[in-house]
């Protein structure tokens, strides 16, 4: 064994779902979070903002996040090591997009190209779908035994 292969975390796959779960969660929460303490600064719009995101976050997690968290939960399951690293609950490629889209959303905030109203619509529609994916890692994460015994 070679010498870094000591330090590198090593986690059961059932936690490496739970790994997932909480990074999905706290994604989902950090984005509706900022979007709704962001929202009531327009008590004119907050309904039209609201229901507007939530259909967009809804659409957005039926079309696009189900396939996505599908996929995610079918890699980590699929993986041949019993025990591997704890960060691989994502792909390389997963986490260059992570990191764009983390990037594009400080730098939208921080340039004021786009206006807050727009921008905590942003926030919302992207949390709702990002929390709801997480329920399927958890899912997976507490049925794992049921679900996965061999």
């Amino acid at each position: 064994m070679k010498i870094y292969e000591y330090f590198i975390p090593r986690v059961p796959r059932r936690i490496l779902l739970l790994i997932a779960a909480s990074v999905w969660t706290a994604a989902g929460g950090i984005l509706l979070t900022r979007g709704l303490l962001m929202v009531v600064s327009y008590p004119d719009n907050i309904i039209y903002i609201i229901g507007g995101s939530t259909i967009g976050g809804l659409l957005f997690y039926v079309l696009v996040f189900l396939h996505i968290s599908r996929k995610h939960t079918e890699r980590i399951l699929k993986i041949k090591i019993e025990r591997p690293c704890a960060f691989s609950f994502f792909n390389a490629r997963s986490y260059v997009l992570m990191t764009v889209m983390i990037s594009s959303g400080i730098l939208l905030r921080l340039s004021g190209l786009v206006s807050q109203m727009v921008l905590c619509s942003i926030y919302i529609t992207m949390g709702i779908p990002l929390f709801l994916s997480s329920i399927r890692f958890y899912y997976n994460f507490i049925f794992y035994n049921t679900i996965y015994s061999k």
